[in-house]
């Protein structure tokens, strides 16, 4: 079997840099792709070796996208697998100002980001004999959020992009997947994790009672580019301790010994 070529986007930190790191650790060969050139540096000099290439680009234009694909092509002949990670937050009323603007942007790199890649992806993993797409969504795209009516908006379109695209191109061995994190730690979730009463109060709603590692989100993305999930398409995993099972309406149970017998 050859060695599989995988592009990450939004690989410089949190989710994306995990899933970087484990496939390199498995062998693969990986092209990086995110904005923050300074983290895609830093990713490339802790994994040196001729197995990653990284490119800094804004993954909402077509020519971040195509790029990716020919960098991949160039550098090692092939593409096998495509990790659309990269997105964007945001908080705010409706009516608040600039929602509108913060709107667009995070459509514009959510769900603009992720039909580019995959559009993009297509000949090169065609030519591979099929391939792999998995899409990171998130839990709050299979509800809401407070003042996230954007990110949520933006994140539940992904769901439906991946059932309506795995089945346009399920007969040419190209599985298109979604993961939906729960809480996990990153920079970018830092602050609710240290805030004195929001941290707690989200970390008791799930029934594992800890947030994720990006770890164990990149285990789930490799799972799903990985032969163990061949007939597996069109589906959105969610990898969240268990907090989309809870209706909400009451707290899980604090410890094992609290459940109903």
């Amino acid at each position: 079997m050859s060695v599989q070529v995988v592009a990450v986007t939004g690989a410089a930190a949190g989710i994306g840099r995990a899933t970087a790191e484990l496939f390199a650790e498995r062998g693969a060969r990986v092209v990086a792709v995110d904005v923050d050139k300074a983290g895609l540096d830093e990713l490339a000099g802790e994994l040196a070796g001729d197995g990653i290439a990284t490119l800094a680009g804004d993954v909402s234009t077509e020519d971040t996208n195509a790029a990716l694909v020919e960098l991949a092509l160039d550098r090692f002949g092939r593409l096998d697998a495509v990790v659309l990670n990269a997105g964007v937050s945001g908080v705010g009323p409706l009516e608040s100002p600039g929602a509108i603007e913060r709107f667009d942007r995070i459509l514009a790199v959510n769900v603009r980001g992720a039909v580019l890649g995959v559009r993009a992806a297509l000949p090169a993993l065609r030519a591979s004999g099929g391939g792999s797409i998995v899409v990171t969504s998130s839990i709050s795209g299979l509800g809401g959020d407070p003042v996230t009516w954007a990110y949520n908006a933006s994140k539940a379109a992904l769901v439906n992009l991946v059932r309506g695209l795995a089945i346009d191109y399920a007969v040419e061995n190209i599985r298109i997947n979604a993961i939906a994190p729960g809480g996990t730690v990153t920079a970018l979730t830092a602050g609710v994790l240290a805030h004195p009463t929001l941290g707690p109060a989200v970390t008791e709603r799930i029934p594992q009672r800890r947030w994720a590692q990006p770890r164990e989100q990149a285990e789930v993305v490799w799972f799903l580019t990985s032969p163990a999930s061949s007939y597996v398409t069109g589906v959105t995993i969610p990898v969240d301790g268990g907090l989309s099972a809870n209706n909400g309406i009451l707290l899980p149970p604090a410890y094992p010994g609290d459940s109903p017998r």
